[in-house]
């Protein structure tokens, strides 16, 4: 007989190790199947935001994540853009969103190769009894009916025969080009530029010299006028000795038949010897899945969307997306949640990501285009010198503020007319759908510790009664409820709110003075059961 779990993850990279972290942490019973047992050690995934390392911190290896770590502490996120080379008079250091941003986040964020990210996560499932990982295995089809799905996989031993799994649920997290997706039917659409791409992996001792003229960065990103605004970007891996390479180059490019070094010394801007470790390429372009839900099984991370390694964007909203579903399906698996809850993950992720990769990074491509089209210090020098500042002042982002949000989720309380965006604004006043930004409580007590793993009430000088009102509500639900009581001083006055519900993700899903007229009506949709 098939062996059966309640949640079956197809892809064992960062995101479905996670998937399996999360569940696991809930005692949820699930499998990871997986193709590759060695990681590969390419330098992809570098940047990771606050908000991811918080899921670390909630996950307990905060410190093992931060332990693997391999650039040095003064060499910090983020890095410098130059006009034409890196040997050019015009460069300048963006300021960040992110840096504005983290005020609002637990933690701070970090920076390391993917492998070194999933080493950490593989050792974590380790020691999650409910978790079982099939390395070698190769996923065949997946079919569904109404109760339950069925995975099957090839076994990886001789004979090589096929297996079956059963489960209640199966989630794709295998990658851009995912089987479980294909089998879904599920279609993706999105901005193409038609351009080729190559990443290369080189080691240099002479580049690294020649980048003490700039203050100590983890990468470093030339815009070329010739090359419409496809950037040539250089991040460190191990510094002083490799780095990666990101780079435009004509669409019938193979590995051997380029000058992988002489376009290297443009984007440079002078001539030296590299020894390049790796080759390879691909297309710059977004792809948005049009659903990350069919029945009982969902899609994740490169699965549902994949973009150009710019921003970071895709293993930070790779981890987002399954630290939002992975409550979900818990609480549907344990009897408490609601089918509305598990519909509310596509709801919520993909307008996030159709908004990050056109507006975010597609949107931001084009405007570096058209600057380099525009302005130039052969055409009118003040000119440039004048917008050229504004890169230095807003990165080129042109005031956009990433701050995902979910006011317009089914599942939360959120304001009239309000929508689920990728766009924001980062304010200490707690509002409906957004994260739980910190601040210190009394007595020396540290928020995220005092969050519960369910959700979690925050009173802030507010009545007892009203307290008691939304506990009893959450009670008759089965909802796994926490009560955090603290004085509205010490700047907790900030949140303007005195009760404010927070769901296992930390993001608030109602906010208030007093206890809602109709507190079972208030639990019963925030867990899908309205």
């Amino acid at each position: 007989m098939a062996k059966r779990h309640q949640v079956v993850i197809v892809g064992g990279g960062p995101v479905g190790v996670g998937l399996a972290v999360e569940l696991g942490l809930r005692d949820i019973d699930c499998v990871v199947i997986e193709r590759r047992r060695d990681l590969p050690n390419l330098p992809k995934g570098q940047n990771l935001t606050s908000r991811t390392l918080e899921h670390f911190y909630f996950w307990g290896i905060e410190d093992e994540l931060r332990d693997a770590r391999i650039m040095p502490k003064e060499y910090p996120i983020g890095g410098v853009l130059a006009y034409k080379n890196l040997m050019s008079e015009y460069w300048n250091r963006p300021r960040r969103g992110r840096v504005a941003s983290r005020a609002h986040y637990y933690v701070d964020g970090d920076r390391m190769p993917q492998y070194r990210l999933e080493a950490v996560l593989r050792e974590k499932i380790k020691s999650l009894p409910s978790v079982e990982v099939l390395y070698e295995t190769t996923v065949k089809s997946v079919e569904q009916d109404e109760d339950g799905v069925s995975v099957t996989y090839d076994s990886g031993i001789w004979p090589y025969d096929e297996e079956t799994i059963h489960g209640d649920y199966v989630i794709g997290c295998d990658g851009a080009r995912s089987v479980v997706r294909e089998q879904l039917g599920i279609e993706r659409i999105g901005s193409d530029f038609e351009q080729k791409m190559v990443l290369a992996v080189f080691t240099s001792t002479v580049f690294h010299d020649a980048l003490e003229r700039f203050p100590h960065s983890s990468t470093y990103r030339a815009l070329d006028p010739e090359f419409n605004g496809y950037p040539f970007m250089i991040g460190r891996v191990v510094v002083g000795e490799s780095f990666f390479f990101l780079a435009p180059v004509p669409n019938d490019t193979s590995k051997e038949d380029f000058d992988y070094q002489a376009l290297l010394n443009r984007a440079a801007g002078f001539e030296f010897e590299a020894s390049f470790e790796h080759v390879g390429f691909w297309d710059l372009k977004v792809s948005v899945a049009d659903k990350y839900q069919v029945g009982r099984a969902f899609i994740a991370g490169d699965s549902a969307h994949s973009h150009p390694p710019f921003g970071g964007f895709g293993l930070n909203n790779g981890l987002e997306d399954i630290t939002n579903l992975g409550w979900k399906l818990a609480a549907k698996l344990q009897g408490w949640g609601g089918e509305s809850l598990l519909e509310s993950y596509s709801e919520e992720r993909r307008p996030i990501f159709w908004e990050v990769g056109e507006d975010f990074i597609a949107r931001n491509i084009e405007k570096e285009g058209e600057f380099l089209n525009t302005f130039s210090p052969e055409k009118d020098l003040a000119e440039f010198k004048r917008e050229w500042k504004k890169f230095q002042d807003d990165g080129g982002s042109r005031g956009q503020v990433y701050e995902p949000n979910y006011e317009g989720s089914p599942v939360v309380l959120g304001p009239e007319g309000g929508v689920s965006s990728a766009h924001g604004s980062f304010e200490f006043a707690a509002r409906a759908g957004h994260h739980l930004s910190p601040q210190p409580l009394s007595g020396g007590r540290y928020l995220p510790a005092e969050l519960g793993s369910g959700f979690t009430l925050l009173a802030i000088d507010a009545d007892d009664g009203d307290v008691q009102t939304l506990e009893k509500a959450a009670q008759a639900e089965k909802i796994p409820f926490t009560v955090v009581r603290d004085t509205c001083e010490g700047g907790r006055q900030r949140y303007e709110a005195k009760l404010i519900l927070i769901r296992p993700d930390q993001h608030i899903v109602w906010v208030g003075d007093t206890a809602p007229d109709d507190a079972a009506g208030v639990m019963r949709k925030v867990i899908g059961r309205a």
